[in-house]
């Protein structure tokens, strides 16, 4: 008896995600793969004392939260590419994802501005 081979990993359209907080904002990909999500953009603050980031959630399908990632480079008046990988340890990946605008802190706390949540295409 051949054993059989194992399931390729299938292919998930990108989605994108824009999330706004006055002239502020945080846009770009989602990437799904089955344990984890790639999640690149740009964030722009406008004001050199306001300061921007970027948080990531990973979510399961009833919505709890499975890993969290923070932008490490926050931006001041200015505007910045990022690119983070977050873990969704669960069979089949992350079912949603959250993506807010924050305030730019590299380390908790983290006082998120604006969030949206984008489901698995």
């Amino acid at each position: 008896m051949l054993a059989a081979a194992p399931a390729a990993n299938a292919v998930v359209p990108d989605s994108q995600f824009d999330v706004y907080y006055g002239e502020t904002y945080t846009w770009g990909d989602i990437k799904w793969y089955n344990r984890s999500v790639v999640v690149e953009g740009t964030h722009k603050s406008v004001s050199p004392t306001s300061c921007r980031g970027t948080t990531v959630y990973t979510l399961d399908s009833q919505g709890r939260q499975l890993s969290v990632s923070w932008s490490m480079y926050a931006v001041c008046g200015d505007s910045a590419r990022f690119t983070m990988t977050v873990p969704a340890d669960v069979p089949g990946g992350a079912a949603f994802v959250r993506v807010c605008l924050d305030n730019g802190r590299t380390d908790p706390p983290i006082t998120a501005l604006a969030c949206k949540r984008y489901g698995r295409p």
